[in-house]
């Protein structure tokens, strides 16, 4: 199976039509339609229904398409890092859940900027489960977490400074009305919960008593999404403050009390070694 196969693959599964990806890709249909065949004997599956005009995929085929999109992903990442000139050239691959210390991380990549210009940072935003996924899977060189995690298999660096956990209301509800909130106030509430792994647990262990009930009625991997829903009324939002800007909208962040304080931590896999461009932003952090 080569490589330039798979780039087929993905363009035909992205553009849902063999003419539009020999186009895209300056080939001829049918040297693209064999190599799709081809695959698929040699890999004994059907990746595709061929229908009149758009070609869909078979479950074989989607859950081909997706690693294929990583095994492409991770290639071209290992090539921009390895062919260097003078300096230090590559990209550094940074997932991110959302989390006011990633300030310290922009710091960084400023100092590294001016001390290994040719390096290109890329910056991914989702949550922790998935950034944990993808440092698996070799496509990101750091990940920023927030605390309670696991990290084991991991190095880390504690980021400076702390965040805190409350709700995000609107201002004319009765919880946007408080100056905290208690365990108490969310009795009998519609709660949006983060999928954040751990987040369950640290209210569970907030909230003290399981004679507290709640409704949720949402999760959220981004908080951003969430806060529509909470600008809607459809709930109460349990988040991390700093991340929302809230100046100028029906919404406000009431922290919770007792405060529960966490923190954040840079990541980096303790089996895979980091390529130069890695190395040089992990020394900028720390210098900063």
């Amino acid at each position: 199976m080569e490589l330039r196969v798979l780039r087929y693959f993905t363009a035909v599964v992205t553009e849902r039509n063999i003419s539009r990806a020999a186009e895209r890709l300056h080939v001829s249909q049918p040297t693209i339609s064999r190599q799709l065949q081809d695959l698929e004997d040699e890999l004994g599956v059907t990746l595709f229904n061929r229908g009149s005009r758009t070609i869909e995929l078979t479950k074989a085929g989607e859950y081909f398409a997706a690693q294929a999109r990583q095994i492409l992903a991770l290639t071209d990442k290992t090539v921009a890092n390895i062919q260097q000139d003078q300096g230090i050239t590559g990209e550094v691959f940074i997932g991110s859940a959302e989390a006011p210390m990633m300030a310290t991380v922009a710091k960084a990549i400023q100092t590294l900027s001016q001390t290994a210009p040719q390096v290109q940072t890329r910056l991914y935003s989702t949550d922790a489960n998935d950034v944990r996924r993808r440092m698996q899977a070799g496509l990101l060189d750091f990940g920023v977490v927030m605390e309670p995690t696991d990290k084991t298999g991991y190095h880390f660096l504690q980021l400076p400074g702390t965040t805190q956990w409350g709700v995000l209301v609107r201002r004319d509800s009765a919880l946007g009305q408080k100056s905290v909130i208690t365990p108490a106030d969310l009795q009998g509430q519609r709660v949006i919960m983060s999928q954040q792994k751990g987040a369950a647990a640290l209210i569970a262990d907030w909230l003290g008593t399981s004679t507290i009930q709640y409704t949720t009625v949402a999760t959220y991997n981004l908080l951003y999404n969430a806060s529509l829903l909470a600008a809607a009324g459809v709930g109460t939002v349990l988040a991390l403050a700093g991340i929302i800007n809230t100046a100028a909208t029906n919404l406000i962040f009431v922290p919770l009390s007792p405060t529960v304080a966490v923190h954040a931590s840079l990541i980096w896999s303790q089996d895979m070694p980091l390529s130069p461009a890695a190395a040089a932003f992990l020394a900028a952090i720390k210098k900063d």
